[in-house]
């Protein structure tokens, strides 16, 4: 696609600014839980891992090379999977109570949207040499 690289590049942008703003908030501890700040709970800091993931995701989608594009099918896996694991553990109900699932939160979910499409339909053009 003409627009790939592009649209993964927002896609990324977009998963920085949703680390940073509220993902869920839980009313009876009074905690509001963001990607780099969940203090008061056993989630640790889920979007540093995005965070080193990022950059590897931006240098191979602007490689145009065929190797640079399989690679960066590995890293949106593993972006997509951390995404989908942050998505399904930290807004989960537990002991009967379900956290107010924030903006940020399906921010996250979009920018991984994003940035999976770009990695499936890169930019790249294949020579082919026909042997006869």
């Amino acid at each position: 696609m003409k627009y790939s690289k592009w649209i993964g590049l927002a896609g990324a942008a977009l998963l920085v600014m949703a680390s940073f703003m509220p993902w869920v908030t839980i009313q009876s501890h009074q905690l509001v839980i963001s990607g780099v700040d969940a203090t008061g709970t056993n989630y640790g800091k889920p979007a540093y891992f995005h965070f080193l993931l990022l950059p590897f995701f931006i240098a191979f989608i602007f490689i145009p090379k065929l190797w640079a594009k399989r690679w960066n099918l590995f890293i949106i896996a593993l972006n997509t999977a951390w995404i989908l694991k942050n998505f399904l553990v930290i807004g989960t109900c537990k002991g009967g109570e379900c956290p107010v699932r924030e903006t940020g939160f399906y921010l996250m979910l979009l920018s991984g949207a994003l940035m999976l499409f770009a990695a499936l339909f890169p930019d790249i053009r294949i020579k082919t040499e026909i042997k006869e």
